[in-house]
């Protein structure tokens, strides 16, 4: 019996020690376990590695003569958890903040509270597009004011303890456009896009938006590497570093000095005729170069306002007009070009006015009869019309096709609007085509009119124009585009010889005496046309002049203005807005040795005697019906892109500065004594 006992007694003993020790095994594993979970555990201690991030910028815009136009710059935000300011110290840091960031005391004072007066106690936003200067000196600020022990500890929202501050963080990135309303409207805006936190511009309108799968930042760089306690990445030679990729810049053919004596004077012209706006473009003839692209109505991208609405679509492409007069030496080419008429063919034009059943077609002068040359220089529409008739529908049509209307132009802009022509089957009957070659019924671009004249002045080719000239990356390496659409070959160099002495004729003999400059040869042709509204005609006008200025060392530009509804009285003719204005362009050009006259072989143009012979009438209104859509064949525009040609490597220097003033020249060819020089900023009288 005790035996059994003590034989129980053992083995409960056994037991509570086996238990015991399952219990300690159990704690073992139970701990060897945490033990592994702690080292395998996603930790949040500071990792022993930091990155600094250096995020691309979109590339700049730059004139001809090295001026930034468009640039992009990193912009940082100001941000401080309202409680963590000490009360005593919330003045003291007020005022510093306003110092180091320029913005006013009572603005900071007011971000500081609520609508309701109450202190904010969570995190502020102070100031969301400081550039790298203030953020720098921002960040000084900081860690002055934490030496002056402005902060004071505050527990988050885990119950942890933490001393905040004043942090200065990158958000983004700017557009700056600092020479404000220069060459808007062809420049654009921008808008922005989000990349997560991070605010990058996006073009919207002009080179802006067409070039911006170029101009936009291709990739970010950043410096990695351990870190030293303060969070430092130490360099050395396991650190890493990226560099960044910023986007192309823009190299354009309009140098700038030139684009804003236009630009001066367009504003005086607009002035002195109570003009809606005037817009003109000066070309290179050979080359399709813009040299300027200038509108009277313009805009700051930086600060865009509602009344700024109006100047966002540039109207070089975006604004088909009825063109009017200033077709008719594109009728008369395509006549030329087919055979079925010579400069020096006679026509009946019927004293001025001519009847096509119930639509009568007037001139502004009665003459019995004109040379088709003469139908050019002294603008007959019933000469244009019976030229017209020497044509079939098809033939005149494809004709202005040739010249690149109802189509594209190609030029690098945002949007590229082909403008209407009558489809084949309406310009069959005579009506229709007569009311075409003198410019109505269909509706051209300045960009088209522009590129159709320079084959006047080129040997039939129009040139397609061209306002980029390359595009730059960091490394100096030079890349091309091709224009979308190709330059054409409008007509035949014997044809165009013929015409570009027609349009010199007409500044000399006919409606564009204004335009000469003595020492130069200058051709075109003047163009008045109404207006047409809900399908009717208006007694408002289109005024305009296409042509070309040339001198004797080669230099050749084609030149066009379009003045879109004069209001002084009389001065809705071409001859007395538009051409004024483009005698205006060539003076500049001179004044800037763009053009250099021959002073030898010039003769004299006696003072005004001869501008005062044309008596001009208001333009007849048209009684054929104005143009519907159902009437048009069009092409939709292009907006795609050539591929980029690599060129050799070239430095070039940048100038940030900008004067109005001209450039010195050196040497400057004298200028003859009459006409009297034009005061760009308060046009002369004797122009008009």
């Amino acid at each position: 019996m005790k035996e059994e006992i003590n034989n129980h007694a053992i083995h409960q003993k056994g037991s509570r020690v086996l238990a015991l020790f399952l219990l300690f095994v159990v704690l073992i594993i139970f701990f060897l376990l945490s033990v592994l979970g702690t080292i395998h555990a996603d930790r949040r201690i500071p990792s022993e590695h930091a990155k600094i991030h250096d995020r691309s910028l979109r590339g700049d815009i730059i004139s001809a003569d090295g001026y930034t136009l468009s640039f992009s710059q990193k912009t940082y935000q100001a941000v401080v958890r309202g409680d963590s300011i000490k009360p005593e110290m919330r003045e003291l840091f007020i005022k510093f903040f306003s110092i180091y960031s320029g913005i006013p005391i009572e603005e900071v004072r007011k971000k500081l509270t609520d609508k309701k007066g109450q202190l904010v106690t969570g995190n502020i936003i102070l100031s969301k597009e400081l550039n790298a200067k203030s953020a720098m000196q921002l960040k000084e600020l900081a860690h002055k004011l934490r030496k002056l022990d402005v902060f004071q500890w505050v527990e988050n929202h885990h119950g942890v303890k933490v001393l905040y501050g004043l942090d200065v963080i990158e958000n983004g990135e700017s557009r700056r456009f600092p020479l404000k309303d220069v060459l808007s409207p062809t420049l654009g805006y921008v808008g922005i896009k989000e990349e997560g936190r991070y605010i990058r511009p996006e073009g919207k309108k002009g080179l802006e938006k067409r070039y911006e799968v170029y101009l936009t930042s291709k990739k970010n760089g950043y410096f990695q590497g351990k870190r030293d306690v303060i969070g430092t990445v130490i360099h050395n030679k396991n650190s890493m570093k990226i560099k960044r990729i910023d986007g192309l810049d823009l190299h354009l053919n309009i140098p700038l000095a030139l684009q804003r004596r236009i630009e001066v004077m367009l504003d005086a012209m607009k002035t002195q005729i109570d003009a809606d706006e005037i817009i003109a473009g000066v070309m290179k003839s050979e080359t399709g170069e813009m040299l300027s692209l200038a509108s009277s109505k313009r805009f700051d991208p930086s600060h865009i306002t509602q009344k700024d609405i109006p100047a966002l679509n540039p109207k070089f492409a975006e604004y088909p007009y009825e063109a009017g007069s200033v077709l008719k030496p594109l009728s008369l080419s395509v006549a030329l070009k087919q055979g079925v008429i010579t400069p020096d063919t006679v026509i009946n034009t019927e004293n001025g006015t001519m009847k096509m059943g119930r639509f009568t077609i007037k001139d502004d002068h009665q003459y019995p009869s004109l040379s088709a040359a003469d139908i050019i220089i002294h603008s007959s529409n019933i000469g244009s019309s019976k030229i017209s008739w020497r044509l079939t529908g098809k033939e005149f049509r494809e004709g202005l096709l040739a010249f690149g209307l109802a189509q594209p132009t190609g030029i690098d802009l945002s949007r590229d609007l082909p403008g209407s022509l009558k489809p084949v089957s309406l310009l069959n009957h005579e009506l229709h085509r007569a009311s075409t070659s003198y410019g109505y019924g269909m509706h051209a671009t300045f960009a088209q009119l522009i590129k159709a004249y320079s084959a006047f002045n080129n040997g039939g080719i129009a040139m397609t124009p061209r306002i980029v000239n390359h595009l730059e990356d960091a490394r100096g390496n030079r890349y091309t585009l091709e224009p979308a659409v190709p330059d054409l070959q409008a007509i035949d160099p014997k044809t165009a010889h013929t015409m570009h002495d027609i349009l010199v004729r007409v500044v000399k003999e006919g409606t564009g005496v204004k335009a000469q400059f003595l020492g130069l040869e200058i051709g075109g042709k003047t163009g008045t046309a109404h207006i047409a509204q809900k399908g009717r005609y208006l007694r408002e006008y289109h005024s305009s002049f296409y042509g070309f200025a040339n001198d004797k060392e080669g230099n050749r530009y084609t030149i066009g203005v379009l003045v879109i509804k004069a209001k002084k009285y009389r001065t809705y003719f071409a001859s007395m807005s538009a051409v004024p204005t483009f005698r205006n362009i060539v003076e500049i050009l001179v004044d800037q040795n763009y053009l250099k006259p021959d002073l030898k072989e010039s003769e004299e143009i006696k003072s005004n005697e001869k501008l005062y012979q044309i008596e001009e009438t208001e333009p007849p209104m048209p009684e054929t019906p104005a143009l519907k859509e159902s009437d048009t064949s069009t092409v939709q525009d292009n907006a795609h892109f050539g591929t980029l040609t690599p060129e050799k490597k070239s430095n070039h220097s940048i100038q940030q500065l900008f004067e109005t003033k001209e450039k010195p020249k050196a040497n400057p060819t004298p200028k003859p004594t009459p006409p009297p020089k034009v005061n760009l900023h308060e046009v002369d009288e004797q122009l008009f």
